[in-house]
């Protein structure tokens, strides 16, 4: 914790080489990158303490406290290799999500190697207040310009490469001109007042045809309304409806897409859902989302580790539907099979593993709980669906 209180105003004694003298040095402050575009970050939840710390005090009202945040790109994290920590005034607060940081982490090692130092950005810590459901958390936004850390913002000439593509909204934009069957030019006309602009998209998605306009004003409504969640209470249903209807017609778009891109590009509304029906613990509709959005790829993601994860959420899903069958009760006659076929006691479960103990930890994330062999080093806080 000493060098990340260093980074944001402490000092350090350093020695000179062959003389008793000491003095005091700081080292050198984090380069502040400018920035226009939003950046999310995740995981807020594990650290409230830290963000009310950040803005002062906890309060009823709501909050928006500017902030400079560093990024840290953590090299030892046991779950992500790719991890990046969001960092504000010496505390952790967050990351950035596994999409993100597996984009942007190359980039950000060249800028801190460029400068010397770390990197920091610009951000506001916003939440709070009281819902009808109970305390607000507080959540964290950073603004940046994707082409500093080297994501790629535009990709031509077609044919769109796959291992560039994203979302596809770039490539799109990129190719507007030529393409006459869609028109992207709505998307630099939004608002930038978030309720303005899910005013603006849901009147545009009344009128325009066109699927590709219609696949990126879901996907922008979407964004909008999710960061929305902490301005108003409804956010989070019209959300879902929002999924619901882009889901509707995702059969047609995918045949757009594919025809434009000859790939399909990331499809976030089907991580999100799942994980959202996750968190609420509605097994079944989380698996369905998972397979929806794996049936719409099939072989042609543009991004096969978004599949992967999808592919792993479905196989998570389906053990906690199991699980929740067996729980219910076995049928008369079959009590005593199925209570030998599971350890009922912690030596049972070693036996069954051998020399390693078995342990049940509870994730963090979905609230669900896990097993793992138990090992040396830090316990894991998620459930391998949330990771």
């Amino acid at each position: 914790m000493a060098i990340f209180q260093r980074w944001f105003g402490g000092t350090r004694r350093a020695t000179s080489v062959g003389s008793p003298s000491t003095m005091e040095t700081q080292p050198p402050a984090p380069v502040l990158l400018p920035g226009g575009e939003d950046l999310e970050v995740v995981g807020e939840s594990n650290y409230q303490e830290a963000l009310w710390h950040v803005v002062g005090a906890r309060t009823r009202e709501r909050v928006r406290c500017a902030i400079h945040a560093v990024l840290i790109p953590e090299t030892d994290n046991p779950y992500d290799p790719n991890a990046i920590s969001v960092w504000v005034s010496g505390s952790r607060v967050g990351y950035l999500s596994r999409t993100d940081a597996a984009d942007y982490r190359s980039g950000l090692l060249a800028l801190e190697a460029r400068h010397g130092r770390r990197i920091a950005l610009s951000g506001v810590v916003v939440g709070g207040g009281v819902r009808s459901d109970g305390p607000g958390m507080l959540g964290v936004w950073l603004s940046h310009n994707p082409q500093d850390f080297g994501v790629v913002q535009f990709v031509a000439p077609e044919p769109v490469l796959q291992l560039t593509m994203r979302t596809g909204l770039s490539a799109a934009a990129a190719t507007d001109v030529k393409d006459d069957s869609y028109d992207l030019s709505w998307h630099q006309d939004l608002p930038v007042d978030h309720l303005a602009a899910i005013r603006t998209l849901t009147a545009l998605l009344r009128d325009d045809p066109d699927p590709i306009d219609r696949h990126f004003m879901f996907c922008e409504l979407e964004r909008r309304l999710y960061r929305s969640r902490d301005t108003f209470d409804s956010a989070l249903e019209q959300y879902d409806e929002a999924c619901r209807q882009h889901d509707a017609e995702m059969d047609v778009i995918r045949a757009a897409l594919f025809e434009k891109f000859q790939v399909i590009p990331l499809l976030e509304t089907y991580t999100q859902m799942a994980i959202r029906q996750q968190k609420a613990k509605n097994w079944d509709q989380a698996l369905r989302w998972a397979r929806r959005g794996i049936a719409l790829y099939g072989s042609d993601a543009a991004r096969p580790e978004a599949v992967s994860d999808l592919e792993k959420r479905v196989a998570a899903y389906t053990r906690k539907l199991e699980g929740a069958s067996e729980q219910a009760g076995p049928r008369r006659g079959g009590a005593q099979k199925n209570m030998a076929a599971k350890p009922s006691s912690e030596k049972e479960r070693i036996a069954v593993a051998g020399t390693a103990v078995v342990e049940i930890l509870v994730c963090r994330s979905c609230g669900g709980s896990f097993e793992r062999i138990r090992t040396r080093g830090r316990k894991p806080t998620q459930c391998e669906a949330c990771r």
